[in-house]
């Protein structure tokens, strides 16, 4: 059944990868963005993610999948590690858009969303945090979050990538 509500999502991008890659398997973007679709209203995706143009594939696809992409340029670090921190580009954008959406949808396990989460609550705006993996879930979001958490643990065989080979047969 898909509801006619009018949610926004704000995604981790490299938080909701690495949290899925913990659990040993990975996403279905497309079936992601269905699943938001469908259980919570989503009708706009953003996924907050570093650019580096080597992943253009990549971006085309989730655009492909109805995300809508918000980059970062990225940097390495001392270590020469590629660093795009998106934290603060998605609180501006869930604080900007509010009056847009009904309810938002928060896709991370990252303490440093707590205050947004806290006002999203408060307000009446928060529809769920979506933390990828309930073991490396920050205590701050579940706490702040409270009965509006939910943990992507279970939702493998939902929404796990599956390769298809499609068979050719001669007649």
């Amino acid at each position: 059944m898909i509801s006619k509500e009018n949610n926004f999502a704000f995604i981790d991008s490299q938080n909701l990868n690495l949290g899925i890659q913990i659990l040993g398997w990975k996403l279905d973007y497309a079936r992601f963005r269905i699943y938001l679709k469908e259980k919570y209203g989503v009708s706009k995706a953003y996924m907050f993610i570093g650019f580096v143009s080597l992943n253009q594939g990549l971006y085309d696809c989730l655009q492909e999948a109805g995300f809508i992409l918000k980059f970062k340029p990225t940097i390495p670090d001392l270590n020469g590690k590629i660093k795009g921190n998106i934290d603060a580009d998605l609180v501006l954008r869930a604080v900007i858009e509010m009056s847009e959406y009904n309810k938002a949808v928060v896709v991370s396990n990252d303490g440093d969303f707590y205050s947004l989460v806290e006002y999203l609550y408060e307000n009446k705006k928060l529809e769920v945090v979506l933390s990828p993996d309930k073991n490396f879930c920050s205590s701050l979001l579940t706490h702040t979050a409270r009965e509006r958490i939910q943990f992507m643990n279970e939702l493998r065989g939902r929404l796990e990538y599956k390769k298809t080979h499609h068979l050719r047969t001669e007649p």
